[in-house]
Formats: structure tokens, C-alpha cells, sequence
């Protein structure tokens, strides 16, 4: 198993929830499920949050482990089979129940599409199966009853500078030419990633750029995705036939993100477990390898009487 359990982002953060305790923990196929359900379960460990990846009634399920000894399920719709991988479905449902009282059951979030044409639609329906604003619901409701053991900030990159859309106050009459840095900031960030990358000395360090690429949570791919979903969802409020096209465009972009970031995950730990190259040894100079010389002897000379 990955040992991811310790890993934090800086100095700061604080320690995962460890993982559950059972024998499947260290079976390929719920590794594999583990895996595909890390978007959802890895940003609730950081808050505290023990989780667990579990069959529900027709699909898998993510079971969240609250202080109150009540639970969150989350999943896709469970009695409406998809043809959506798992872990990935057409949208999320989060409830809260308690195992010892049966009234109390809470949906937190739904953003799974209705069947029922006729029904309002929810606001949250829009963000589909994306990971970030389910979190932040849960986030948001846990944070109202007291339950999130270790509420997580966003973080900002070091590397990305806010794009700063108004000019000085002395400045804002005088025409200037568009600011290369500001309209290309994230690619520049991105293009800064590359150099530090052919600049690693060790695979170990280069492993360590792959995560910022690759992590599934706050990765550049993860988020990349996450951006293209929400220009899809841009596109659908014109409400126009090419809207809708090019949001299908883009959602199959998100997709295909996602499958390429699924098909590297372990990408990382193989460039960690590279072996370093060995220098070639020296050969020691030709000079080095003759037999000394003998010694000069001085000329001897006959003396004739």
C-alpha cells in the first residue's frame, strides 16, 4: 500500500486519517478501489476524517467516519446502474446517517441528474461528478455541526501570482502595453515546473515534480480537468445548440485528463524507483600504467696506463 498515510504538504499540515483496518486494506482489488476513490477520500483524511471504500447496494461507496459516531455515504445514485468508471460517476450524493438513530438522516449533497424531468433542478446538479464543490459542501455543513476535526484552507501555489486585472491608481488614464507575465501566468508557472524538472540532479527530485503534476487531489491534472468541466458548464449557459456541443467537447476533454492521469498514477513511485547512474570509473593515465624506467647508469670509461 502507498504510504501516503504521513505524507503532508508542508509543515503545517497535518497528518492523515490512517487507513481502515481490515483484510482487504492489502488486496489488489481494493487498492484499486482505494485508488480510483483518492479524489474523495485523501482532502477527508486531511480534515481528520477516517474513510473507507465499501460495496453499497449496486455500486461502491465511500463510507466517512464522523467524531459523533454517526457517517457520511458517498456515491453515485445506488439503485440506477452507469456506465461511468468507478469512482468517476455523473454525479455525487453525500448523506449523513447514524447507525443507533434511524431518524436521523441528512442529504448534504446531490449533484446526480434526476430521472424525474418535472423535478426543480438542484443547484449543485451543474458541477456533475466533480470532486472539488462536494468536497466543499461537506466541508461547509460538517464545519456548521461541529464535526470536522481539522478544517483545511486552500492552498495557493508559490509559483502562480494573482493576475492583477487593475493598474495603479496613477497609471489607470495612460495606455500600456498588455503585461506578457500577467496573461500568461499560469503557463509561465507551468513552463518554470519544466526547467526545475530538467534541472533535478536525482530521480527523487524529479519524482517529487511528477506530484504536483499527477497527485489525483491537488494536482495540475486534477485541476486541469476540474477547469475544463467548468468551462463546459460556462458554455451551457447560452443556452445555444453550439453551446452545448462545445460543452460535450470539453467534458470529453475533462475525461480524457482524468484517464491520462489514472493510466500515470504510479508514474512517481517507478521515477523514485529508478536506479541513479554510475559514473563510469576513471582509467588511470597511460603514464601510470608503464613500468618505471631503470635507471641511468653512468658511461664507463677504459684508462689506458
Amino acid at each position: 500500500m502507498a504510504a501516503d498515510e504521513t505524507n503532508t504538504s508542508d509543515a503545517h499540515a497535518v497528518p492523515l486519517a490512517p487507513l481502515p483496518d481490515h483484510r482487504n486494506v492489502n488486496t489488489p482489488w481494493w487498492q484499486e478501489l482505494w485508488r480510483r476513490h483518492a479524489h474523495i477520500t485523501t482532502p477527508l483524511r486531511a480534515r481528520g476524517l477516517p474513510c473507507d471504500v465499501e460495496f453499497g447496494l449496486s455500486t461502491y461507496i465511500v463510507r466517512v467516519s464522523l467524531p459523533d459516531d454517526s457517517y457520511l455515504i458517498i456515491g453515485p445514485p445506488q439503485e440506477s446502474s452507469s456506465e461511468h468508471p468507478v469512482g468517476d460517476p455523473e454525479g455525487w450524493i453525500a448523506s449523513r446517517e447514524h447507525p443507533d438513530d434511524q431518524t436521523l438522516f441528512e442529504v448534504l449533497y446531490d449533484s446526480a441528474p434526476s430521472d424525474d424531468p418535472g423535478a426543480p433542478r438542484r443547484p449543485e446538479a451543474r458541477h456533475g461528478g466533480s470532486a472539488q464543490p462536494l468536497i466543499e459542501a461537506i466541508d461547509h455543513r460538517l464545519a456548521q455541526l461541529g464535526l470536522l476535526p481539522h478544517p483545511v484552507l486552500p492552498n495557493a501555489s508559490p509559483h502562480v501570482q494573482p493576475v492583477q486585472t487593475t493598474p495603479p491608481p496613477q497609471a489607470q488614464d495612460a495606455p500600456r502595453p498588455p503585461d506578457r507575465a500577467a496573461v500568461y501566468v499560469y503557463g509561465d508557472a507551468l513552463r518554470a515546473l519544466t526547467d526545475r524538472l530538467n534541472a533535478t540532479e536525482t530521480h527523487a527530485d524529479a519524482a517529487a515534480l511528477l506530484h504536483q503534476v499527477l497527485d489525483p487531489v491537488n494536482g495540475l491534472l486534477t485541476q486541469l480537468a476540474e477547469f475544463f468541466e467548468a468551462a463546459g458548464e460556462k458554455a451551457k449557459e447560452a443556452e445555444e445548440e453550439d453551446g452545448f456541443d462545445l460543452s460535450y467537447d470539453l467534458a470529453d476533454a475533462a475525461a480524457e485528463i482524468r484517464n491520462l492521469g489514472e493510466v500515470l498514477h504510479v508514474a512517481e513511485d517507478r521515477m523514485r524507483a529508478l536506479t541513479p547512474l554510475v559514473p563510469a570509473p576513471r582509467l588511470p593515465s597511460t603514464s601510470a600504467t608503464l613500468p618505471p624506467a631503470p635507471p641511468k647508469t653512468a658511461p664507463t670509461t677504459s684508462r689506458t696506463r
